[in-house]
């Protein structure tokens, strides 16, 4: 075999990459048909104790990895930690209208907001990092912002829980960038800091009566297992990371909210009407002008950061 043959040959660390960042988004696409099974239980108690029962799990990862110096570093950095309390704050809203959204049938919503979050970047990107804009995101950005207008006009009872996702993820993720900790021990500690949130929930809703652990054998198992299924995804998203290119990442993370739309219109039927229509191929085009960019200047994108 040549050279030039053995180069056009995908790296095998690349190939596993590449799987393991499909696998992650793919799983976060299918996400809501595993919150939907669990419509009976209240969305702030689907929340808790996702965060109760990834605690454990995160721990027990930390330990594997040796990840705890990480953690010790972070809580030694008065910034970092501020960081940290902001962004458990943030992703702590996202978790809980996410599952919101998918509970009470706005899982296309979910999805638009998600689709927005690579432009929110860009905007995030250009204002607070002072980052420079090319004319062509000017325009997606533009033509993003039309498809929003759309949506005001004749859908306008959703596009709050669109555009909250979409600021409250970009912003977590704008200050993820630049919290001085990785992944998983920054997930920890974000963990940590709700997790008193979620207990206190949960110790008063079973004080007033309420089932803890749903009030069906199926409820109990599928809240137990939410902190393993709500982190297995990051782990993946973390391998692909460091296996893959930013562009390629950039690319890829389109995928979720994709699944999210596809479950929204297709498995549960959510009603898809001319203003949604309108936005979504608005976002669509200006998501594919964003792709044209990125594949343009590869060097100069950023890799999006988990939705954890």
């Amino acid at each position: 075999m040549n050279a030039a043959a053995t180069r056009a040959q995908p790296h095998p660390e690349a190939r596993r990459g590449f799987a393991f960042g499909v696998a992650a988004y793919s799983l976060w696409g299918v996400l809501p048909i595993y919150f939907k099974a669990l419509t009976a239980v209240g969305a702030v108690d689907i929340v808790a104790h996702r965060i109760v029962w990834s605690l454990p799990f995160l721990a027990l990862l930390l330990f594997v990895s040796r990840g705890w110096s990480q953690i010790r570093q972070a809580i030694r950095r008065r910034r970092t930690l501020l960081l940290l309390l902001s962004t458990a704050t943030l992703i702590g809203i996202n978790w809980l209208l996410y599952v919101y959204a998918v509970t009470s049938g706005h899982i296309l919503a979910a999805s638009l907001g998600y689709y927005l979050n690579p432009l929110a970047n860009v905007l995030l990107g250009r204002f607070i990092l002072k980052e420079r804009l090319s004319s062509l995101q000017w325009v997606a950005i533009a033509i993003a912002a039309a498809g929003i207008l759309a949506l005001a006009v004749g859908a306008l009872g959703q596009l709050w829980i669109s555009l909250t996702l979409c600021v409250s993820f970009a912003t977590y993720g704008l200050l993820r960038k630049i919290a001085l900790v990785d992944a998983v021990a920054g997930l920890g500690i974000e963990t940590a800091l709700l997790f008193p949130l979620a207990i206190g929930w949960l110790a008063w809703r079973f004080a007033v009566g309420a089932p803890l652990l749903g009030s069906t054998t199926s409820d109990t198992t599928l809240l137990i297992a939410a902190g393993v299924v709500s982190t297995t995804p990051l782990l993946l998203f973390t391998a692909a990371a460091r296996r893959l290119p930013y562009s390629t990442l950039g690319m890829l993370q389109f995928l979720a909210p994709t699944l999210q739309f596809l479950c929204a219109v297709w498995l549960y039927g959510e009603p898809f009407g001319r203003a949604h229509a309108i936005a979504f191929g608005a976002i669509w085009a200006a998501l594919a002008l964003y792709l044209v960019e990125l594949i343009r200047a590869p060097r100069a994108s950023q890799a999006p950061q988990a939705p954890e």
